[in-house]
């Protein structure tokens, strides 16, 4: 089945804040026992990207894919498909 407009069931969608996915990339990072500069050097992100993610001030899916890879969690964890 294809998503379409006519077939998206708005009732069931959901949209995932900045807040929800900086608490997420921090609650996985933490349970690799990743400090923040572990992880910028594991996904080739520079220490600020990860603290603004971190902090909610931005949801780049390119940068989250990156984190996802490097914790190697499900990139659906922080970017919704």
């Amino acid at each position: 089945m294809s998503i379409s407009l006519k077939n998206l069931d708005e009732s069931k969608a959901t949209v995932v804040s900045a807040m929800n996915v900086a608490a997420e990339v921090r609650k996985a990072r933490e349970a690799v026992g990743y400090s923040v500069d572990d992880l910028a050097v594991t996904c080739g992100l520079v220490t600020n990207e990860i603290i603004e993610i971190e902090n909610g001030e931005n949801a780049d899916p390119a940068k989250l894919r990156r984190i996802a890879a490097a914790l190697q969690v499900p990139p659906s964890d922080f970017v919704p498909l």
